[in-house]
């Protein structure tokens, strides 16, 4: 299966940065990008116990209402000293309001006297009307500073350094830091793979 000039190509987000990064690294291949907050769909429920696994559970979910190609993007924040937490949890430990200062300031306080090594993982899935799926994964590693540095970005992006920055994803321009992060090593793996890039 390949994805196509001119095929139509749902997203699965509601959250805008994350929409502007998918959308960049989509461009000039004469798709038609849209995404379910958009649209107006509630996301499912993230019941999977990986990042692959609620990266497909979003995609078959608009594919299925929507009869589009659907790409899902699952990422997170894993850090090795807390036992891979906040991971799969990264967006829910900012709480109902996705308070990421709240939930850097959550890492930070478990962190006290551990380890700072962390990576971002993104794991996308595509899922097409026909049922076919792939999913393609990308990491960016790094370490943690505090207090938190920078307005740029989103999430955690303003707590992570990675390896060989002193500057954190949220002090990067966008473009920088979409020249080295997890979900532009994921998007590289998937263009490849089917838009033939």
């Amino acid at each position: 299966m390949k994805i196509n000039s001119g095929d139509t190509v749902i997203i699965a987000t509601h959250n805008q940065g994350k929409l502007k990064e998918i959308t960049q690294a989509l461009a000039g291949y004469g798709l038609k990008v849209d995404s379910a907050g958009n649209l107006g769909l509630e996301a499912p429920d993230e019941t999977a116990d990986t990042f692959e696994g609620n990266a497909l559970l979003k995609a078959r979910y608009l594919t299925t209402h929507l009869g589009q190609i659907a790409i899902a993007d699952d990422s997170g924040l894993v850090v090795p000293a807390l036992d891979g937490l906040p991971g799969i949890h990264s967006a829910r430990w900012g709480g109902i309001e996705s308070d990421f200062a709240k939930a850097g300031t959550k890492v930070q306080n478990l962190l006290e006297g551990k380890a700072r090594d962390a990576y971002f993982v993104c794991v996308l899935a595509v899922v097409f009307p026909n049922n076919a799926q792939r999913t393609f994964e990308g990491r960016c590693y790094g370490s943690l500073t505090w207090p938190m540095r920078g307005t740029m970005g989103f999430g955690y992006d303003a707590m992570f350094i990675p390896e060989g920055e002193t500057r954190t994803f949220g002090e990067m321009l966008p473009l920088e830091k979409a020249k080295i992060s997890h979900r532009t090593k994921a998007f590289a793996l998937l263009k490849q793979e089917l838009l033939g890039a």
